[in-house]
């Protein structure tokens, strides 16, 4: 299949199937903005929830925090975020659409070069002279305005009246939230460096770039860890960590290590000692989906400095007081949504179906009557299904012919679908099949649950 088709059919399935819907849609939607459906949310909540009980809940090391999303302006100045967070921005002159600096060279370096070019080590100065050097116009064949820098970060007004109003940020990022409350945590609960703070949430930028569905949105949500240390040894840290993050995709999740590869940065942050992206291949080619990075003492260091307080840590063994150093390790959770459906997008023998994961599946399990117009199936198919719902998400449905029905668990990724027929009112047993093989086997009713228990441990 070729990869512009898949990318389409994915679009396609994930509003067709209420996944995904483009938001306020029936006012001609919003450029980059999406509503998760049904299936979407569902599916969002199963990621949310098995990244919390591996990186939280199965840890001795690692406490969660939800701070706000608005924040005291001084913390995006301590960051660096209200001066120098932003993109290369150039304007069709004609069109004045905007699109990335960066992207425009490397899709044209792409195209004209043997090798590619590394944008991250460009100044917008070498961007600019590479533009007016090659000629590149826009993808409407216009000339470009001169490259400018933009910032990402949302503003927005704080006050009940016109002579208190302040100006404020939207946040851009999690991490901010638990460096300033680093020093609450450490206060109020029993940890002691070191140790990590894990949070999930909803970040906002003002992102130039479109056209790649659920990649690069406005409003997104990260999932990230922030791991406190003393920074000695950090690249033993840096190695585990990054064992971490390879088992959350080839074991955790069930993916191919084929469609990963790690990419560390060309160009570090001044703070930083070392970078790294997790990329997976998506139809367009290989993109960030997670990072990890070890930024030395800096975060605590600034937000120290600009605040006046104290944030140092006091070594309950030696008595001596340090900034403790922080890797991070930082997820897109809306790409790993993304991820999760292109890699599980499977056409076969004229079906179409998920090959998702049992444990994120939207719904684990289907129950049908295998006819609406006999009562006793109903009736027998309800006992069941609500029998199930004790240990898993089920989806009853009775509408249309059994085909219908299967074909439509297919494309949501249920992994098994329980049918009950006359054979179930003499034996009480079930017909239960198989989304990925389509198998079909016959189950006491008695022992369904733990069979199910017993197969979906044998699923990815």
């Amino acid at each position: 299949m070729q990869s512009a088709d898949k990318f389409k059919k994915i679009v396609s399935l994930a509003k067709r199937r209420g996944f995904v819907y483009p938001s306020s849609e029936i006012y001609g939607g919003l450029a980059n903005v999406y509503d998760y459906g049904p299936l979407g949310v569902e599916l969002l909540k199963n990621i949310r929830n098995l990244w919390w009980k591996t990186f939280v809940h199965q840890r001795e090391d690692v406490v969660g925090l939800e701070s706000a999303i608005f924040m005291h302006p001084k913390v995006w100045v301590a960051s660096g975020h209200a001066k120098g967070f932003s993109d290369p921005l150039v304007e069709d002159k004609k069109t004045h659409k905007r699109y990335r600096a960066d992207h425009l060279i490397e899709a044209w370096a792409k195209e004209h070069l043997n090798n590619p070019i590394d944008t991250d080590l460009m100044s917008v100065k070498e961007m600019n002279e590479f533009i007016k050097e090659h000629k590149i116009k826009s993808p409407e064949g216009n000339e470009l305005s001169p490259v400018k820098e933009f910032n990402l970060m949302f503003t927005t007004k704080l006050g009940a009246t016109v002579d208190d109003v302040s100006e404020i940020y939207l946040r851009a990022e999690t991490a901010q939230g638990m460096y300033v409350d680093f020093k609450n945590v450490l206060d109020s609960t029993r940890v002691k460096v070191p140790f990590g703070i894990a949070q999930q949430g909803r970040v906002f930028r003002n992102e130039i770039t479109t056209g790649r569905f659920l990649f690069r949105m406005l409003e997104f949500q990260q999932m990230e860890l922030q791991y406190f240390f003393d920074g000695k040894k950090w690249d033993q840290q840096f190695e585990y960590w990054r064992e971490q993050l390879e088992n959350w995709y080839f074991n955790l999740l069930g993916l191919s290590k084929d469609k990963f590869r790690w990419k560390p940065h060309s160009k570090l942050v001044f703070y930083a000692k070392a970078a790294e992206d997790v990329q997976y291949k998506f139809p367009w080619g290989f993109d960030e989906v997670s990072g990890l990075h070890y930024r030395t003492d800096y975060d605590l260091s600034t937000h120290q400095k600009h605040s006046g307080k104290d944030l140092r840590y006091r070594d309950p063994h030696t008595g001596e007081k340090y900034l403790p150093h922080v890797l991070e390790t930082t997820w897109g959770l809306d790409r790993n949504f993304f991820m999760l459906l292109d890699d599980a997008y499977t056409e076969e023998d004229n079906r179409t179906y998920l090959n998702i994961s049992a444990k994120l599946a939207p719904y684990k399990i289907a129950v049908f009557p295998l006819l609406s117009n006999k009562p006793n199936l109903v009736e027998y198919a309800n006992r069941v299904f609500k029998d199930l719902l004790d240990d898993y998400n089920v989806y009853f449905d009775k509408r249309g012919n059994i085909g219908k029905r299967y074909a439509y668990q297919d494309e949501i990724g249920t992994p098994f679908c329980v049918t009950i027929d006359f054979e179930t009112l003499d034996k009480h047993t079930v017909t239960v099949r198989d989304r990925d093989t389509t198998v079909q086997e016959r189950v006491p009713v008695s022992k369904l649950s733990k069979w199910i228990k017993n197969k979906m441990k044998e699923y990815k």
